[in-house]
């Protein structure tokens, strides 16, 4: 069995689970949905769900690390929510969410609007800060992940869109 699906999912307050061949996970910030693998089985135990392999499925133990780690971020998004923080340097480069629609300013001859799908939050405290949220681990990093791709940091000068958290590391110009 894997080291990851030993340990047991800890159920904070208010959050509920609807065991089945879908797995929803419903709490405060809201509710996730989860098609669960037939090779791992996942049962409630009082206020903790447990991820077991079953006897015979072909790669049930490694899956069964990898549906605990999916139902612990879903637990862990309908509580607590994740965010991810980008961050946009570079001259004139500005950001501004409207309702559903993140406008951005890049250097670019044109304005770039990225949509929010449903389920995402978008802020910017500041013009060149943004703030992604949502109950979806993954949709968030993939939204983080699309906008930073509208401008990746380059090298020389490091401009463009970045995590909060990312070193660029700036290369030396060329000499004569």
């Amino acid at each position: 069995m894997s080291r990851v699906a030993k340990n047991p999912i800890v159920l904070p307050q208010g959050v509920d689970v609807a065991l089945g061949s879908d797995i929803t996970v419903k709490g405060p910030l809201g509710s996730i949905k989860f098609r669960s693998n037939p090779s791992v089985r996942v049962e409630q135990e009082g206020t903790s769900l447990l991820c077991r392999p079953v006897e015979g499925a072909v790669n049930a133990d490694a899956l069964s690390g990898t549906v605990r780690a999916i139902l612990a971020n879903m637990v862990t998004g309908v509580s607590k929510g994740f965010e991810r923080k980008l961050t946009l340097v570079g001259v004139g480069y500005r950001a501004q969410a409207q309702g559903e629609t993140l406008n951005l300013t890049l250097g670019f001859s044109h304005p770039v609007a990225h949509r929010m799908p449903a389920g995402i939050k978008c802020e910017t405290p500041t013009q060149t800060e943004i703030l992604i949220k949502g109950v979806d681990k993954q949709m968030v990093g993939q939204v983080a992940a699309e906008i930073r791709a509208y401008r990746p940091p380059e090298p020389y000068k490091g401009k463009g869109v970045r995590y909060s958290d990312e070193v660029v590391v700036i290369k030396e110009t060329k000499k004569k």
